[in-house]
């Protein structure tokens, strides 16, 4: 009897967690403003700016790797929930994967390395100022290595959205399989 209720508690807190999908539309909208705010932001320029800015822009670095290793977390836990619709040639529908698993890893791969950064930095680096996120070894030498890849990932990164947005667009166009209403808001279906 006990295990019934029990059984039945759990079923009735869970049913007030949001869905899967519903989680994936909140990370995917929900990292965009950082990543935007790294397509344009400079790090040696806003260290110019003053100290203000250069915190904010830590705070946007935490803000995207929370939200990237959440997404890594997420995805670990559920695999891809995208399918890759029954329009899709073959060689689209193994495009889609690859894709998608591509954008997962480059998620992790962009917040690890911001963590090297960290790990190799020759102070404490804190992520939005308040959190120490890796003890600094003081290797200047690796640290600008680091910096370099970091780079290189997060640009790297931005192409392989470009190519995503891109497929996603053409499917939703050309294949009109309303490939863009999945990951919409319910509120923009209708301009789609």
């Amino acid at each position: 009897m006990r295990t019934l209720q029990s059984a039945m508690q759990f079923t009735a807190l869970k049913s007030l967690l949001p869905q899967k999908r519903t989680v994936l539309k909140w990370l995917h909208w929900g990292i965009i403003p950082f990543f935007v705010w790294f397509i344009f932001a400079d790090p040696e320029v806003i260290r110019r700016w003053g100290p203000g800015w250069f915190q904010f822009h830590s705070t946007m670095g935490l803000g995207f790797s929370v939200i990237a290793l959440a997404w890594t977390a997420f995805s670990l836990r559920n695999g891809l929930l995208s399918r890759p619709g029954p329009k899709l040639p073959t060689w689209a529908k193994r495009v889609h994967r690859l894709m998608h698993l591509g954008l997962v890893a480059s998620l992790f791969l962009v917040a690890f390395g911001g963590f090297l950064l960290g790990l190799t930095a020759s102070f404490q680096m804190k992520a939005g100022g308040v959190l120490p996120f890796a003890p600094p070894l003081d290797m200047p030498r690796t640290h600008d290595l680091v910096g370099v890849a970091h780079v290189y990932q997060f640009y790297s990164m931005i192409g392989l959205v470009a190519v995503h947005a891109v497929f996603h667009i053409w499917r939703h166009l050309h294949l009109r399989d309303n490939a863009l209403r999945i990951m919409a808001p319910k509120r923009l279906h209708r301009f789609l």
